[in-house]
């Protein structure tokens, strides 16, 4: 508890600074620790800029506790960062018996539903003319309108004198926004089972929710940040409404099912997605293998740690080549950074350097690239690039379970080498157009990750495949989403061929981006002449 509430304070503080001096933050967390983290905020926000502790009714069936009361609500803190913060003030539909109840009246001539309001406020006040009457307000009270206000309302017939002689507004049910909405939400259904937006997410909450808080703390083209994206359901909010918005999250399906609810949003802006840290390898490394040591001694040392399980001999001498392993050498890749192409090429030069040069040379031109992360297309383009050099190239992904001193101690470690991506490239003249087909004909997906309950029920390598998406004019900056299809709960649209037409006559780059059930990206580029 105490590690979780020191991480809460600093990025409490973090937020704080990042948020406009107009901007607002809403927290959510679990029971358990609310009266915690009501003190840190109250702290680092300032006890004045507490607005609102909001409960929401998140359960509508009875829990059946057998000691305690039933625990149906979540708590929302909402803090402001300044006094000038923009709250939208919102409201909910009136209840048909209040309608009932309250507006009774209905007007002859045109039909509309109304209510007599009280026509005085608190505060001393002055009598005034209502048509050929003086009347005094009641005591301690001022009439809510001018006079000139009064003779307007008199003529349109607004103001009615009740029976003992006293002003009352006229309310119109269509002019009425509904009720201010108080700190008590019951009126959001929590998602079941059969909600269309649901997407199976542990965490998820309702749009609804979420929609409530965005109107009411930012205005269209404000920006907005979730932390914590989980299913994605803020950022989803935020693009229908027009916001521009940031979501991170750690874990790589919430990443995957934020990108893919994202994508199902009618006429989506491009958004990005990016990896900016590996701070969990970072952190492990810092306390594996950190001392006094200067930073080689370091590298060498995690080299060897990461050679010693994948059953390899560490060699010396070369700057890209780090171990040796039945005749084939043995590249490890950095920590926090990703294997790129620049380095495939120098690993390819230096293996042809390096054949037959004594004890801790290849003796084939091959090599097996370790690698945490891998450089955007690498696969396929770095096995053109090795196949050009005829360097016999492998690329192995080193597990997460590295990281896990249980899993090492127990030998439970597995290098799987990259997902491989099968693409057939069709194109044919049609008119003044050429039409370039694409059909995927088998993706191998890495199975390191993937639960053995999973690997029992695939029966065909598609059914690796989430969702798919192309960019039929790859220009080297950014992979743009021109064409995507991606599997549904019913399941019945997702294809796997596709076609584009080309007015222009040149040499295009097409890259087909895969995303797999578990949210790894694999791409390949294939090129068509038109």
């Amino acid at each position: 508890m105490d590690s979780y509430l020191q991480w809460f304070y600093e990025t409490a503080v973090l937020l704080r600074d990042l948020l406009a001096e107009d901007g607002s933050i809403y927290v959510h967390c679990d029971w358990r620790v609310n009266a915690c983290l009501r003190l840190i905020l109250d702290e680092v926000f300032g006890r004045d800029r507490f607005t609102n502790q909001i409960s929401w009714q998140k359960i509508r069936s009875s829990k059946g506790q057998a000691k305690g009361f039933g625990n149906v609500s979540d708590t929302v803190f909402f803090y402001a960062k300044t006094e000038q913060f923009v709250f939208n003030k919102p409201y909910s539909p009136l209840a048909d018996e209040r309608i009932e109840q309250h507006y009774s009246n209905i007007e002859p001539e045109t039909g509309r539903r109304y209510m007599l309001d009280n026509f005085s406020q608190a505060g001393q006040g002055e009598p005034k003319r209502f048509g050929n009457q003086i009347i005094v307000p009641p005591s301690g009270k001022h009439w809510i309108w001018s006079q000139d206000r009064i003779d307007e309302g008199m003529t349109q017939g607004m103001i009615v004198l009740s029976g003992g002689g006293m002003p009352r507004v006229k309310r119109y049910l269509d002019n009425s926004k509904g009720n201010p909405v108080e700190d008590i939400w019951s009126d959001i259904a929590p998602l079941n089972s059969q909600s269309a937006e649901r997407v199976a997410y542990p965490t998820q909450k309702p749009e609804a929710l979420l929609e409530r808080i965005i109107k009411a703390s930012s205005n269209e083209g404000d920006l907005v940040l979730d932390c914590f994206c989980g299913s994605g359901t803020t950022v989803a909010v935020a693009e229908k409404l027009n916001r521009r918005w940031i979501t991170c999250d750690l874990g790589r399906f919430a990443i995957h099912t934020t990108r893919k609810r994202l994508l199902g949003i009618a006429n989506v802006k491009p958004f990005v997605v990016q990896n900016l840290g590996k701070y969990e390898r970072q952190a492990w490394q810092a306390a594996e293998f950190a001392s006094q040591e200067d930073q080689r001694e370091r590298e060498i040392r995690y080299r060897k740690f990461i050679l010693d399980l994948y059953h390899a001999e560490p060699v010396n001498g070369h700057t890209w080549l780090h171990g040796i392993k039945s005749g084939r050498m043995v590249h490890v890749g950095a920590v926090d950074a990703p294997v790129t192409l620049a380095d495939v090429k120098a690993i390819a030069a230096e293996i042809w350097r390096a054949i037959g040069k004594g004890k801790n040379s290849p003796q084939e031109a091959g090599v097996d690239v370790l690698g945490w992360e891998f450089a955007f297309e690498l696969n396929e383009l770095a096995r053109q690039v090795a196949a050009e050099a005829r360097v016999d190239i492998r690329f192995k992904k080193i597990p997460r379970e590295v990281l896990e001193k249980r899993a090492v101690e127990q030998g439970d470690i597995h290098f799987f080498e990259l997902a491989a991506l099968s693409v057939d490239l069709k194109a044919k003249k049609k008119g003044e157009n050429t039409i370039a087909t694409l059909m995927l004909k088998d993706f191998i997906p890495p199975h390191d990750d993937v639960p053995q309950e999973v690997l029992k029920v695939i029966t065909h390598w598609s059914q690796w495949i989430d969702y798919w998406a192309v960019d039929w004019n790859y220009k080297g900056d950014t992979f743009h989403n021109e064409w995507q299809s991606y599997r549904t709960r019913k399941g019945n649209d997702f294809v796997l061929e596709t076609s584009h037409a080309y007015e222009k006559s040149g040499t295009y780059n097409i890259v087909i981006k895969v995303i797999d059930i578990l949210g790894n990206d694999t791409t390949k580029t294939v090129q068509v002449e038109v």
